[in-house]
């Protein structure tokens, strides 16, 4: 076997210390340790954050952790589209510029300051951007649908099956039109999604009947089927990226789950779960950083919000 000196410098970097910043995946030599050292995530918790001035579900987020943005979902009896929006700075929860078409069960992705919002209950075909002050139309979905899944930015998004019918069509969004892509293989709605639209989940959902423990992987040209959650759901959003994706909450064909699972680029792995267990709920911000923003914990909608956070740490690789 080849010693490590004879490979240095063609695959791994040389630091005289660990990396900085710490990023999940990274390896690199520690001239100081004389080790080979790698960037991974430690054990998360879910804490309490602040509640959001709306109690809702079918909620649409965008942003991160510390500058969130959540808008639309409904409330009930009766059920009642609403269009409020509100603007999260890591503790507190502040009213925002109202979307132009009330609705539930939509699409959204972006930032606090360019976000963006499209779909919905009622199969509305309809997109907004929002600037940080004000939700401005945009161009139409081609297809009207509702329970999609979502990637990317305000000006490079995935509008992901959804229903209803339950549909397998994808939608990309260039920042001013949206354009039909590759399907994915299962049709489904109430299903998550995160990532780019280059390199994208698509996370489990309802098939209609029943919940489904699918995932599939876009890489900018198709979708292909990996490795199932361990916990079938619908009506849960992810976070992160393709290779490193957490999901939480959602209905598991029986009741609303607290179950946490987060993707490794291989594996799901299940971790701590929610402290309120809960379905169509927003997810925002990362894998190490998530808000889990009001949602359905059944009967009724809620207002809470909880926080995640994962440390990312520096480890020596160990022989076997």
């Amino acid at each position: 076997m080849a010693e490590y000196k004879a490979i240095r410098g063609h695959t791994i970097r040389t630091i005289a210390g660990d990396a900085s910043p710490l990023v999940v995946g990274d390896i690199w030599y520690n001239s100081t340790l004389g080790k080979i050292r790698g960037a991974k995530l430690a054990t998360g918790a879910w804490s309490s954050g602040g509640n959001l001035g709306t109690s809702r579900y079918h909620l649409g987020g965008a942003g991160t952790q510390t500058a969130g943005l959540a808008f639309g979902g409904a409330t009930f009896p009766p059920t009642t589209n609403k269009n409020e929006s509100e603007e999260y700075d890591g503790s507190s929860w502040t009213e925002g510029s109202n979307l132009n078409v009330a609705r539930r069960f939509l699409g959204g992705t972006g930032t606090q300051t360019a976000g963006l919002a499209f779909g919905g209950g009622g199969d509305t075909d309809d997109t907004e951007e929002y600037n940080g002050t004000s939700w401005t139309e945009g161009n139409n979905l081609q297809a009207g649908r509702y329970g999609v899944g979502k990637a990317g930015t305000q000006t490079a998004a995935l509008c992901i099956a959804g229903g209803e019918p339950n549909v397998v069509s994808v939608e990309q969004y260039d920042g001013t039109n949206w354009a039909e892509g590759p399907d994915v293989n299962t049709a489904r709605h109430a299903l998550g999604g995160t990532g780019t639209t280059t390199a994208a989940l698509a996370v489990a959902g309802n098939p209609g009947p029943g919940v489904s423990d699918i995932v599939e992987e876009w890489n900018g040209t198709s979708w292909t089927e990996i490795v199932d959650l361990n916990t079938a759901r619908f009506k849960q959003p992810v976070c992160g990226t393709s290779t490193s994706a957490l999901v939480f909450g959602g209905y598991d064909g029986s009741d609303h789950t607290a179950n946490t699972e987060q993707f490794n680029g291989t594996s799901w792995t299940e971790l701590a779960n929610l402290s309120l267990a809960r379905g169509s709920l927003a997810g925002i911000g990362t894998t190490s950083l998530a808000l889990g923003a009001a949602g359905y914990p059944g009967p009724g909608h809620t207002n809470v919000s909880e926080e995640w956070n994962q440390e990312v740490t520096a480890s020596s690789f160990t022989s076997s």
